[in-house]
């Protein structure tokens, strides 16, 4: 297995890209990096489920930021956002595991300290996020509320997830 990088890369493969571009309305698939920033790869069906990604703030684009914020309540419902905050206060410790002196990472857990009781109380807990793979419940905008199996797929070259929302049966 090839070494981790210094820092994920922030672009993406154009191969990834055009496939994620492919699958256009079918499944709603997003990546994201190792720091767990968002990349401007997202299909079609992803920005219908999830609406377009924020690009405001230092850390709009941040997945573990956003689970903190009142849409994800709106978008997963108050059991699915609890079950968001214990995993988004776990994947942040497994990132700086991978990036000890990524200041970009440490200052996201600062600012989600200093502004969320949810997550300083996640963060106690000293949980470090493994699972790859789950149920997940989300409110689609048209359709009401839709049930997922969610896969991330590792990129260990450039430290990207790619993350596939296939409809549950």
């Amino acid at each position: 297995m090839p070494p981790e990088p210094a820092l994920p890369d922030s672009e993406i493969r154009p191969g990834l890209d055009r496939q994620l571009q492919g699958l256009g309305d079918s499944v709603p698939v997003t990546v994201h990096d190792g720091r767990l920033d968002v990349l401007a790869a997202r299909n079609a069906a992803a920005t219908e489920l999830l609406g377009e990604a924020a690009a405001t703030g230092r850390y709009g684009r941040n997945i573990v930021y956003q689970g903190f914020t009142a849409s994800a309540r709106r978008v997963l419902g108050n059991e699915g956002a609890d079950l968001y905050a214990r995993w988004a206060t776990a994947e942040p410790r497994s990132a700086i595991g991978r990036y000890p002196d990524d200041e970009r990472l440490r200052g996201l857990v600062a600012e989600l300290s200093a502004t969320s009781g949810d997550f300083r109380r996640h963060w106690a807990h000293g949980e470090v996020a493994t699972e790859r793979s789950g149920v997940k419940r989300l409110r689609h905008p048209t359709r009401g509320w839709l049930t997922f199996q969610i896969e991330m797929l590792h990129n260990t070259a450039r430290d990207h997830w790619i993350v596939i929302y296939a409809p549950a049966t």
